[in-house]
């Protein structure tokens, strides 16, 4: 069993600052890329992500505001959030490809999701 727990949301002003965490645990064997996606209200779409080497890619809209970065060892992915705005507001969902032991392929794992919300 494969599960990924966010932590780090909540509710800030705009202009102001956030950090999402995400760990991995389970019965893994390795880990690809992982990144986040934000959903408001219905579309999910790409915030940014990481690849095992430490390649980034961002979505247009956050970058220069908004750094992925992970830690191999602890199976972890953060997302550090500046200079929020009104329309960053979204359920943040962590994404994986992971190997889990025993696999045959990689397959996509999800978090259950983190509320930021950005408003005075």
């Amino acid at each position: 069993q494969v599960q990924l727990v966010e932590s780090g949301g909540g509710l800030v002003q705009p202009g102001g600052s956030l950090r999402l965490s995400c760990s991995a645990s389970g019965s893994i064997r390795s880990i690809n890329r992982m990144g986040w996606y934000r959903q408001a209200p219905v579309k999910r779409d790409l915030v940014a992500t990481v690849s095992s080497s430490g390649t980034t890619n961002y979505a247009d809209s956050v970058k220069g505001r908004f750094t992925i970065s992970r830690d191999n060892a602890k199976k972890t992915v953060y997302l550090q959030m500046n200079n929020l705005k009104p329309e960053d507001t979204a359920v943040y969902y962590c994404n994986a490809d992971i190997w889990r032991v025993g696999g045959s392929t990689t397959r996509d794992y999800w978090g259950q999701g983190t509320q930021v919300s950005v408003s005075s």
